[in-house]
């Protein structure tokens, strides 16, 4: 099931790329940027992550965390943000269930077939005090390549 604009997004606590346990109630108080991508170190994906690494600071400015999501192990994502320099979170959800959770994992096409995977996402996330976080935006079937700028925009963050 797709998440829409006002719900309240699925809590998870999932394995990092440095080991560490990251929930989304550690980011109480804060606006969260939620991008899924099917997998680490192919060039969509890794165009992904360079495009949110290249603008971090001024989503950071703008009060954002990002964080990347994909089924990769952290050891494979570790790699990754080695590879790439990346600055920011990637959470390790192996078992698939928080992305289904957030309606990223199931049918999609992909080069005219119906085939069964992570959708590419993207969820603006606003965690109240307590932890609970409401769906401003959510996304799904983003293109890798502009949708950084495109997610700028919708934001109002370009200068």
């Amino acid at each position: 099931m797709k998440l829409n604009s006002g719900d309240t997004a699925p809590a998870f606590s999932l394995t990092d790329d440095h080991g560490a346990s990251v929930s989304l109630a550690d980011f109480a108080g804060r606006k969260v940027i939620l991008y899924v991508y099917p997998a680490a170190m192919t060039p969509g994906c890794t165009k992904q992550a360079c495009d949110f690494r290249d603008n971090i600071a001024s989503f950071q400015k703008e009060g954002f965390a990002v964080l990347g999501l994909s089924p990769d192990k952290p050891e494979k994502l570790a790699k990754f943000r080695e590879r790439d320099a990346l600055t920011f979170p990637l959470l390790s959800d192996p078992d698939k269930a928080v992305l289904e959770e957030y309606g990223a994992f199931g049918e999609k096409k992909l080069y005219g077939k119906t085939v069964v995977g992570v959708i590419r996402s993207t969820f603006v996330l606003d965690v109240d005090e307590k932890g609970v976080a409401k769906v401003e935006v959510a996304q799904y079937n983003v293109k890798a390549t502009g949708h950084v700028a495109k997610l700028r925009r919708d934001l109002g963050l370009d200068e």
